[in-house]
């Protein structure tokens, strides 16, 4: 059993903070997006075609406000020089942790959308 199985809902003062950033399609999942972000780390396996899933450890400062700004750390196969950082607002982190879930749910890999990636890679 992993974390995200193991996730209990945000309290919902907190999640009706967070409500107006999110997309309505995401609302229902938001409880357990912020769950997962209070945690300030995330292992899964990113997905490779063709070849193997390579693991990762993402790691996050958290913060109290949805605009505030997370530094969000991922290192890929435990090694420093796959290492990469950025900063993000904490409201986009936590709707690419509920993309995260859904992830999860339908395939049991925790791993990130090709977006977050991509805006990791700053290839955005």
């Amino acid at each position: 059993m992993t974390a995200l199985d193991q996730l209990q809902p945000a309290n919902p003062r907190e999640v009706n903070i967070f409500a107006p950033y999110m997309r309505a399609e995401k609302r229902p999942l938001l409880p357990l997006g912020i769950a997962l972000y209070r945690l300030g780390k995330l292992e899964g396996q990113r997905g490779i075609e063709g070849g193997n899933n390579v693991d990762f450890v993402a790691t996050w400062t958290i913060a109290n406000l949805p605009a505030d700004l997370s530094r969000c750390t991922v290192t890929f196969d435990n090694s420093p020089d796959l290492q990469y950082e950025m900063s993000i607002t904490t409201f986009e982190l936590v709707d690419h942790l509920i993309d995260v879930i859904i992830n999860y749910k339908k395939h049991r890999i925790a791993d990130f959308s090709k977006a977050f990636y991509r805006k990791l890679l700053r290839l955005d």
